[in-house]
């Protein structure tokens, strides 16, 4: 049977929300929401909640998680990148159980909105591409890549340069572009013992902007 661990990572220090991962969203802390979807996949074996904080694992475990370790203060800044903690639980989890993890399903609190299903749905399509390294939620970008800049030496350049002057493209003629949701990154095993949380074929598992309900500061809160 397929060994999928739901992986939400919830630090104590947050810049835009203090205390983010636990603030009341819907009468439950925001970690709970991520919580509660894992449990209604039937292909998770474990939930596991990463985090610094003792409080946060209090409230993890009232909702069904475990919290099986305390994040070192080396994976807990504010620069720390995903993988670091991703590898961390993985290599601690299997040597706890002396058992092999098919699946990391990084839940991120911020979505607590995720449309149903989507678990199910990326390990579907990993399943059909041996070759996927990893499956990622998209929406539609709302601001296109073609027409950002960046300011070099007081000038405008394009940071796109494989079109000259993809900024004047007419809008009806501009390329698919998409933006990666927080709602589900759906990581092989052996992606992450190569040294990363994506690889290099990243399958991508398509929302509607609509869908897209990500909390990072008090205004999305409040809407």
């Amino acid at each position: 049977m397929v060994n999928i661990i739901a992986l939400i990572p919830a630090r104590s220090s947050s810049k835009g929300i203090p205390n983010k991962n636990i603030m009341s969203f819907k009468g439950k802390p925001l970690l709970a929401h991520s919580i509660n979807y894992a449990k209604k996949c039937k292909f998770v074996s474990d939930i596991i909640v990463t985090t610094d904080s003792k409080e946060y694992c209090a409230i993890a475990n009232a909702f069904g998680a475990r919290t099986p370790f305390l994040r070192p203060n080396e994976l807990s800044g504010d620069e720390v990148q995903d993988f670091p903690v991703v590898e961390h639980a993985l290599k601690f989890l299997e040597n706890e159980k002396n058992n092999e993890i098919d699946f990391i399903a990084l839940l991120r609190p911020t979505s607590p909105l995720r449309p149903k299903n989507l678990i199910e749905k990326a390990y579907d399509l990993i399943e059909d591409n041996k070759l996927g390294t990893s499956v990622r939620t998209v929406v539609p970008s709302k601001e296109h890549p073609f027409r950002q800049f960046k300011v070099k030496n007081g000038i405008m350049v394009s940071y796109s340069q494989e079109v000259k002057e993809s900024y004047n493209i007419p809008r009806q003629k501009l390329p698919n572009a998409f933006f990666q949701s927080g709602d589900l990154e759906f990581i092989r095993r052996s992606t992450i013992l190569e040294g990363s949380i994506s690889g290099n074929y990243i399958i991508p598992l398509f929302l509607n902007q609509e869908e897209l309900f990500d909390i990072d500061l008090p205004k999305d809160l409040k809407f």
